[in-house]
């Protein structure tokens, strides 16, 4: 079975945040993202720390996307699903801490919408998508359910666990080489 992962975002407004774009900062990611820009993915982990990274290393492992397609996909405050090998700079991380992610916000959900309808034409039916990520809000699965309806997936073992206990479980996995089972998604109500 074909499969893409989508992760949730981190935070982009905390004290990580502002530890990484300080202009005095010296440590080599903060100064990567002053000059020549760093991945999303690396960014994102630094700033989310344990769940991020399980994420990160479990969709990078266990993606099976369909020729031509990206298979481990993040979801941005404002623009849309982002490859996470994509590189971005300071001011893009700080455009990120500007938006609220909440379906009704149109600078989150609509881009999240145009690039989650694309990628679910350029999967085909034949491909389940991944969210690793909460489920039990409408933040993500409200807009993510209108694009891949069925084919919207997360792990059933994320059912009761905490971020912490998420990102441990899928570090684990990976270890283990053991891919987790997954279930469908409705949107809550």
């Amino acid at each position: 079975m074909q499969r893409v992962f989508l992760l949730s975002p981190a935070h982009c407004g905390g004290k990580r945040a502002a530890m990484v774009l300080a202009d005095g900062a010296r440590f080599p990611l903060a100064v990567r993202l002053r000059t020549d820009g760093a991945s999303l993915g690396e960014v994102f982990s630094f700033l989310s720390g344990l769940y991020f990274r399980g994420k990160l290393a479990y969709a990078r492992h266990f993606a099976r996307p369909p020729k031509g397609t990206n298979g481990v996909w993040v979801i941005t405050p404002t623009h849309g699903l982002r490859p996470a090998d994509e590189r971005i700079g300071g001011a893009r991380l700080r455009e990120f801490a500007t938006v609220a992610i909440d379906e009704t916000n149109a600078r989150y959900r609509d881009p999240l919408a145009r690039d989650a309808s694309a990628l679910a034409k350029a999967c085909g039916p034949r491909c389940d998508v991944v969210l690793l990520g909460s489920i039990a809000t409408r933040k993500y699965v409200a807009v993510l359910h209108e694009a891949f309806g069925r084919r919207l997936r997360c792990p059933t073992a994320f059912v009761g666990l905490g971020d912490k206990g998420r990102g441990g479980l899928l570090l684990r996995a990976v270890r283990e080489q053991r891919e987790l089972g997954y279930m469908a998604i409705e949107p809550a109500p």
